[in-house]
Order: structure tokens, then sequence, then C-alpha cells
């Protein structure tokens, strides 16, 4: 289908959905559409054809049915966080689920109900509420859903698993019009799939989440100058991975306060304060950092921290490896990217998979890899009208490359772009037969294309399901 085609068919939807849902829920210019897509990555220029903006279920369902009668292609933006742009749909239909923000908690049960438009920082505030927390990413604008159903590493993984593995219960659109709720005793297969398999399955209105208590939340960052860099990430490789279950590290590079690269440790300890003190003195000890600053938190505090280094509309192209640790090769390829920045803007971010996240069998959810891991998250950033855009690519897409060599097979979905085939077609390891023939069962037209998934026929079946570090690296 042309461009042109599809923004004639995304005109007839928008004349048949202003007829049921009203004009102010379903634009096509103006204000409220310019909002809808404005997305982190200011270097995406999508422009749908008709953005409906999602107030109740029923919205959701009115849209899946317009455009699968039109076969008019959809997307669905939650947070808009995703660097890709699969938020937006060129000339197509785009459900902006902003209506459904709401976030309600049930402080006995310790579970949130979160709407299918909430923000990590969103969740995180409405617990904080209850003196409970939520396991949620690094930052607090990304849309809790699309992060929790394709994965979530976030500073509370180690304790209490992936964002994934606190989900609940998922309501639902799917691709037929019809709403569901997939839990474990309904839907069994699609709970399955949604938990990993992200938002390929229909367009999520509401999902419940479980909530934890946490005695105190210390966290912080310590900063190393570039010279100590080498020492302070050979220390590392054996903390990040066999640490605590407590204590959940990220690790990377940014540019200092000096302009000059610096490696960078944001430690967050999530068990008894008396323990606290040790483990986080450790950290601080591997060298002689030019900042450290570690102390009581709340987790809204600390996403809020990552949004204001990574604000929304800059220029951003994003290339991750899954390494099974820091060996002496990827601490190499590391420093040289680090020695290669090409904007003061840009930064490597490295996340864990350790301690409760890594004992989870991998048939148990889609999401297929739980040999304890490193999620390299190689950040090119820079403003708009920077000249040297192509340098700055080039370089996010040259560490990746430096690392491939070190690099378990599959990548995280949630960060790779449609051209990284030779990681989708890994990333969901012993899982990926089960997973596509969900997929087919309930979408066989693929109206659903959240995040990228293996071409059909793929098999990578080579790994286990078990705790022993076998796993393939999907």
């Amino acid at each position: 289908m042309t461009l042109r085609a599809q923004i004639d068919l995304a005109g007839r939807a928008a004349e048949v959905l202003r007829g049921e849902m009203g004009p102010e829920r379903v634009v096509t210019s103006g204000p409220a559409f310019d909002a809808a897509r404005t997305i982190w990555n200011g270097a995406v220029a999508h422009r749908p054809g008709v953005v409906v903006r999602c107030g109740q279920p029923g919205d959701a369902q009115a849209a899946v049915q317009v455009a699968r009668d039109l076969a008019l292609p959809l997307s669905v933006r939650g947070g808009g966080h995703d660097w890709a742009g699969r938020a937006l749909t060129e000339g197509g239909l785009t459900l902006e689920m902003g209506g459904l923000r709401q976030v309600s908690i049930d402080p006995v049960a310790m579970i949130a109900r979160v709407g299918g438009g909430a923000t990590a920082a969103d969740v995180a505030t409405a617990a904080r509420e209850h003196g409970l927390v939520a396991v949620t990413g690094t930052a607090g604008a990304v849309g809790m859903v699309g992060l929790s159903l394709a994965g979530g590493y976030g500073p509370l993984s180690g304790r209490f698993g992936l964002a994934v593995d606190n989900v609940l219960s998922v309501d639902l659109v799917l691709a037929d019009g019809s709403a569901v709720t997939a839990d474990p005793e309904h839907e069994p297969d699609l709970f399955w799939a949604l938990r990993g398999g992200g938002g390929n399955f229909g367009v999520v209105t509401a999902m419940n989440i479980r909530l934890h208590r946490v005695p105190t939340l210390l966290a912080g960052m310590i900063m190393y100058p570039w010279v100590q860099a080498p020492s302070a990430l050979a220390a590392l490789a054996d903390v990040l991975l066999d640490g605590p279950d407590e204590l959940t590290v990220q690790t990377g590079i940014v540019t200092g306060p000096g302009g000059d690269p610096v490696l960078f440790l944001a430690p967050a300890w999530s068990g008894e304060a008396d323990q606290a003190e040790r483990a986080l003195a450790s950290l601080a000890a591997l060298g002689e950092p030019v900042m450290a600053q570690l102390g009581p938190t709340e987790l809204a505090e600390l996403l809020a921290s990552t949004d204001g280094m990574f604000p929304f509309g800059r220029h951003i192209e994003i290339r991750p490896r899954t390494l099974p640790g820091l060996t002496p090769s990827a601490r190499s390829a590391l420093l040289a990217g680090g020695d290669a920045l090409t904007s003061p803007l840009s930064a490597v971010s490295l996340h864990s998979l350790h301690g409760a996240a890594a004992r989870i069998p991998a048939s148990a959810t889609a999401f297929g890899n739980r040999t304890a891991h490193l999620v390299a998250e190689t950040i090119a950033v820079w403003e708009p009208g920077d000249e040297a855009a192509s340098r700055h690519r080039g370089w996010a897409r040259g560490l990746s490359a430096a690392l491939a060599p070190e690099a378990l097979p599959g990548g995280y979905p949630n960060l790779l772009a449609a051209d990284e085939t030779d990681q989708i077609t890994h990333a969901y390891g012993p899982n990926t037969t089960r997973l596509l023939d969900i997929k087919r069962r309930y979408d066989p037209d693929v109206l659903f294309r959240a995040t990228p998934l293996p071409a059909a026929g793929t098999d990578d079946a080579r790994g286990t399901d078990g705790n022993d570090g076998a796993a393939d690296a999907g």
C-alpha cells in the first residue's frame, strides 16, 4: 500500500470514528495531534494519518476494528519512549493512550492496577503514597506497559525480578476487536506470550502488577575519572552479576563535569539498612572517585534523575548487545568506545540481569534469556540540527560491532531496531517456536508490531529452560 493510499484510508477511518467517539477524540491536525506525535526521539518524524485519543477501552476496540476493516497500519503510543519510533505509524492510525493513565493501589494485596497510558513515574508515585515500590526500569517517562511486557531491567531487578516478572494480569483488545483478560487462569497461553512478547498481541488497556515493600532504598551516583576506568571495570566484573540480590548496579560511560568521559556507577540497595554500608562502600573504594553521592531516596526521585539526563526532543540512536559478563575483550571495547565518544550527550549504560531475575525458568514467560547477563546499551544522543549526526550514529554502531564477538546471540527486544536481524532471530531463545505459534493464533494478519519478533519459521531452541546457566541468550 502506498503512503498516499494509507493517508486516504486514514481519512475514512477518521470519519467513521468521529461518528462514534466525537471530534475531540479523533484528530488529524492541531495541538492534540501534534502532542500525540511528539515522542522521546526527536529524530523520528513519522506523521500518522489519524490519531485516536483513547479514553476508555471501548475506544481501543473501535479503533482496532476500523484499522482491521480498512487494512490500515496501526500503532499504539503509550509513553512514547521507544527510540525506534514504533509508537507512530506513518500515514496510519495511532492510538494515543494518555487518557488511560490512571493508577490505583490496593495496599493490602500490594497490587497496582495500571492504565495502558501510565508511565513508570506515575506508578512509582502512586505506590509511594502507601509505602510501596514497583519494579520499573531506570527512567520515569517510559510507558509502564511497554516496559513491563518486553522485559524491564531496573534498580530492583536483582531482588524482585524484571518488571515482566511482576505482571499479574493484562486487559487487552485483540486483533479481532474483542476485549479479554489474560492471566494464569484465563487465556494462559496469551498471558505467557505477553510477558516477554510485549505489545505484539493487542492493545493493552490495563494491567495488574505486584508491588513490594522494601526496608530502605539507598542509591546514588559514583563517578571515576577515565584514567581509573580500566581498573574499576575489571573490579566490577564479578560484582555486577554475582552480588547480593538486594544490590543492583547500573554502570557505564558518560561525559563528566569537566567534559571528559567518566565511568559511572549507579547502585541501588533495597535490603536492610544496616547491611548497605559494606556493599555500597566497596563500590566507592574501587579507586578515587571524582564524585560519590549515596543515600536514602525514593524510587520516583531515582527515575526522575534519569529523565533529566535524557529529556524528550533530542535525537537518539541506540544499539544494544547482550554480554555474558565483563570479559577482558568486552572491557577493552567499552573503553575504546569511551575514548571515541563523538557527543557529550551520548552514553553507554550496562544493565544487569542477576539474582531473582536469573532464577526464574526461561520457560515461565516468553522472555527467553534467564542466564545472568549484561545489556550494554550504547546511546548516541545529539541536539537537533547537529551536522555531525552521521558520526554520532556511526559511533553507536561501531561500538555495537566491537562488542559483537563477545556478545550472546540474542538481544533485548525493547531496544532492538528492525535492522538488527542477527539479534532479533535469537531474541527469544528456546521460547521462539511457542511465541510465534501464539502470535499466529491471536494476530494472524500481524496488526500489532510493538517490538521486533523473529521471522516466521525461526526455531531457536538450542537452550534449556533451567537455572543452570545453559539457557540460550534470546
